[in-house]
């Protein structure tokens, strides 16, 4: 599984530290918009206990982190930073809460475009502590069942165990809780149309200040993300071409970018109690801060919608839609730990689609189309 910072397949922007030396592993919502104000024990953030909110309590356990209540905003702030001195950094934020926010703007637009008549749903939020975010969500549409694109920008306390997870630090150290910053953008998009793939992709930046009780330790950053197809058929054009597209932005930057990119994401996507990937691949990346980071700012696209289709298109369909499913609840790291620290469940669910399928040891018909899909999930390819 890939080290730091992961964002879920869903709206929760899901903050997941570990390194890359260590299979240890926290997580920390932020991303997510939890529907009341509980503590949870930083001694293992992966078992939670959330207070009963009647009559509502709070924790007591050692160094306790607060999971903020956010607000509904009835407008769309012109920034989502607070008043910072103009420095390299705030700099960096500012830069890319524009850069997501446009990308938020242009790429609904595209998808209403696309749609012909449906339009999305908007939600804006602020948090106490500072920063918010926009969640949109189109759904039941003509092209397309459910499509999300949220954004986020926020501030927050990350508890001591995932400072010392991100940095491999010793588990004798014992810093204070480590103030953090996170800015991103997270899609999934769930079309109708069996022979349209869904598509998921998110693109963050994370900052850490230099955590309590630790004496002049530095200010950490690193970028995270990356987009994956998951089709219920092959279209073989298609998939090269997707994949091209994921390598020619890579190799703008460095060549080594894609083939290492491209087998984190294999590797991430990948539903162990079915051997089996969630889809066919893409690029997926994270802990990036060993490149410059100008050049990792600058980093950070329906064309079967009207193809015929039939009932056992749109069963199969339903059955790969139940493996997205299974990959979101059971593995997605962001969407079971904002679960279960009683974060908002629209928000988190987002990238769910309306409709999915399980049948009892279904298996298709050997050299079917429905089995060329399944192999290339098993057996993960070189398309390009």
């Amino acid at each position: 599984m890939p080290p730091t910072i992961a964002l879920s397949a869903s709206s929760s922007f899901s903050l997941i530290s570990s390194s890359s030396s260590s299979k240890k592993s926290t997580a920390f919502s932020a991303f997510s918009k939890p529907t009341r104000t509980d503590t949870f024990p930083t001694s293992n953030p992966r078992s939670v206990r959330l207070s009963n909110p009647r009559p509502r309590r709070s924790m007591t356990i050692q160094s306790a982190v607060s999971i903020e209540k956010e607000t509904p905003e009835a407008e769309l702030p012109d920034t989502f930073l607070r008043e910072e001195s103009s420095s390299a950094s705030s700099s960096v934020r500012a830069r890319f809460e524009k850069m997501i926010r446009d990308a938020q703007d242009s790429v609904c637009r595209a998808i209403e475009a696309a749609d012909g008549g449906a339009s999305f749903k908007e939600d804006v939020w602020s948090r106490p502590g500072g920063g918010g975010g926009i969640s949109r969500v189109l759904q039941d549409g003509a092209v397309w069942e459910k499509a999300g694109v949220n954004v986020s920008v926020v501030y927050g306390v990350m508890p001591p165990e995932a400072y010392r997870a991100a940095k491999a630090a010793s588990a004798d150290q014992k810093p204070g809780p480590v103030p953090f910053f996170a800015a991103g953008i997270s899609s999934v998009l769930h079309p109708k149309n069996p022979f349209a793939p869904t598509l998921h992709f998110n693109y963050r930046y994370f900052e850490t200040d230099a955590p309590q009780d630790v004496v002049g330790a530095p200010r950490q950053w690193w970028f995270g993300g990356g987009t994956d197809l998951t089709p219920a058929y092959i279209f073989e054009e298609d998939v090269k071409h997707f994949h091209l597209v994921q390598k020619s932005a890579c190799d703008k930057f460095d060549p080594a970018f894609y083939p290492r990119f491209k087998k984190w994401c294999d590797d991430y996507f990948y539903i162990k109690h079915r051997d089996e990937r969630r889809g066919l691949g893409g690029i997926f990346f994270d802990d990036l801060n060993d490149y410059d980071q100008e050049m990792l700012l600058s980093f950070a696209t329906e064309k079967r919608k009207d193809t015929p289709f039939n009932d056992r298109h749109k069963a199969w369909q339903q059955l790969r839609r139940g493996r997205y499913v299974e990959f979101n609840l059971v593995y997605d790291r962001g969407t079971t730990f904002g679960l279960k620290t009683g974060g908002r469940i629209e928000s988190i669910l987002v990238s769910l689609p309306l409709t999915a399928r399980w049948e009892y040891d279904h298996k298709p018909e050997e050299g079917s189309e429905e089995w060329k899909l399944l192999d290339a999930c098993i057996n993960p390819k070189e398309w390009i």
